[in-house]
């Protein structure tokens, strides 16, 4: 019987598992959950959109043309269109044109397959599963964990959570089909609101998250991206950015309705002219002043991914020191991670507790 993973200490970083354990298999997979469990994440966290019969999936993005092999069947051919999604033209096959049973039919691929190779193996093995489905397993998991605790003497691990994302809320909400009322019920009935699982909601959306603060007490995280966009795309005309989010009022005003912020880890730690890191931003002490948690994203261990000097040379499909770049930051005082391989998180997250518990000298 394999024992389970030891608690983290008291305050270190959460290690949450990005779309599951990503970099080994096919994303928003049950065998990618599965594996990130196994490899002693704390979280995992599978991204939302509905179907047109509203039920909750996990894909990165309503349009499924790249994660799935939708467009090898030919009966669903005449579904490819374009629709503007948050302002944008995209091309391709979106969820809400399929039902749940439709769904069932295609497999899912991996994203970036020239970078992961290892995982483009698992081509076509895995279906899309429901958010139903993804708690299922979770609670199995956690109760497995339990048992297996029990039965070497060992002290009872804390559960693993979930850590749900809403993918464009406004733009479900606008065909009928809004995400918050399934998640919430979906929430409580696998008990995960009662202590079966710890739970974080997490949003770009302002709105999206202000209407889930007036219907549950979960921690709610508030994301921000680099990137100058409309940051509430619910609110037709608005012109406040993400940065405008990461300003002292902005901060305190987020502080209202969110619990975290979920920062896009170069408004944290830049990267310089040659690719290196940079000194860190001030945000997350400023955010912690403001009562905010700070979870950073994303890493991943390959090299194309990872600053100057952590990487390979020459091979962007390398495995590199992601911990390294984790090292700093830690220094810096995040409070969680998203990482596409979680037990290199765990790895690096133990290594760095270590080495802060050595006595100097």
């Amino acid at each position: 019987m394999t024992p389970p993973h030891p608690a983290p200490p008291a305050g270190a970083p959460l290690v949450i598992g990005h779309r599951g354990a990503c970099g080994y298999v096919p994303e928003h997979t049950l065998a990618s959950y599965f594996i990130a469990m196994q490899q002693g994440a704390d979280y995992i966290e599978p991204d939302l959109v509905a179907t047109r019969d509203g039920v909750l999936i996990a894909r990165h993005e309503n349009e499924i043309g790249a994660t799935t092999d939708v467009g090898t069947h030919p009966e669903f051919a005449a579904r490819r269109t374009v629709r503007r999604i948050d302002g944008v033209e995209v091309r391709g096959w979106f969820t809400e044109d399929f039902t749940l049973a439709e769904l069932k039919r295609l497999k899912a691929r991996e994203r970036i397959p020239a970078i992961r190779p290892g995982s483009a193996r698992f081509d076509d093995q895995f279906e899309i599963p429901t958010f139903e489905e993804i708690l299922a397993l979770l609670v199995a998991q956690n109760a497995q964990r339990a048992s297996a605790a029990r039965a070497l003497g060992a002290p009872a691990p804390p559960p693993v959570g979930v850590y749900p994302e809403t993918k464009h809320p406004s733009h479900f909400a606008a065909l009928g089909l809004p995400l918050e009322e399934p998640l919430l019920e979906l929430l409580t009935s696998y008990g995960c609101d009662a202590g079966a699982a710890p739970v974080f909601l997490q949003s770009f959306e302002v709105g999206n998250l202000q209407r889930l603060r007036e219907r549950t007490r979960l921690p709610l995280v508030q994301l921000v991206a680099a990137a100058g966009a409309p940051y509430d795309l619910a609110r037709a005309g608005d012109a406040r950015t993400y940065a405008d989010l990461t300003s002292e009022r902005g901060l305190n005003e987020v502080r209202r309705y969110a619990d975290v912020i979920g920062v896009d880890k170069s408004l944290l730690i830049a990267r310089t002219a040659q690719g290196a890191l940079a000194a860190p931003s001030t945000l997350t002490a400023r955010a912690h002043q403001a009562g905010l948690a700070v979870h950073a994203w994303t890493f991943r261990a390959e090299s194309e991914f990872l600053p100057a000097g952590l990487g390979a040379a020459g091979d962007p499909t390398a495995l590199g020191d992601m911990a390294g770049e984790l090292a700093a930051y830690f220094a810096a005082g995040i409070d969680g991670f998203f990482t596409d391989q979680p037990l290199l998180g765990v790895r690096a997250r133990a290594a760095f507790l270590a080495r802060s518990a050595a006595p100097a000298g």
